[in-house]
């Protein structure tokens, strides 16, 4: 969907609406096998990973978030700005929040606080936490709890067999 990896001539490439096509398309038919109250999606449209980026990062997330609104499935799920080369971003989810009417769901590092802000002021209806539950398995209860989280560390994601993760937090009864 990224202008700066979506080079087709056809008519899945050039336009805003002709590179969101195949997305829309596949969201169609996961919708009519399924049915919209099992799907959602997720869209990263600040994302540069690997140098996919798009020019105008806000529009295509806001032109994808309508247009998912004609299948009505249960969430979108938005990825926060965060950093570009090690600087905040200050790019914003909101006009994307207000152009989809079902479940609004965000991601971006949040923790305890900023989620529950984001929560609370309207930004979204859920907050995802992928690394922190990754390095705090019990992460809910540590939110509960108001206690200390540990760390992240990358090298130990998602590593095959034996598994190297996180089981430091016996002080928590749970």
């Amino acid at each position: 969907m990224k202008d700066s990896v979506n080079h087709r001539t056809d008519r899945y490439g050039g336009n805003l609406e002709n590179r969101c096509r195949f997305a829309l398309e596949v969201m169609e038919a996961v919708v009519d096998e399924i049915g919209a109250e099992r799907v959602g999606m997720r869209l990263s449209p600040f994302s540069n990973f690997l140098d996919a980026y798009d020019s105008n990062p806000e529009a295509l997330g806001v032109y994808m978030a309508e247009a998912l609104n004609k299948f009505n499935i249960v969430y979108a799920h938005f990825v926060e700005a965060r950093h570009e080369k090690g600087v905040a971003m200050d790019r914003s989810l909101l006009p994307m929040r207000k152009a989809f009417k079902n479940t609004f769901m965000v991601a971006g590092g949040y923790d305890r606080d900023e989620g529950n802000k984001a929560i609370s002021s309207g930004k979204a209806d859920l907050v995802a936490y992928g690394r922190f539950f990754i390095s705090n398995p019990d992460l809910p209860k540590r939110f509960q709890l108001n206690a200390p989280l540990n760390a992240y560390d990358r090298s130990t994601f998602y590593t095959p067999d034996p598994v190297v993760g996180y089981t430091d937090y016996p002080f928590l009864e749970l």
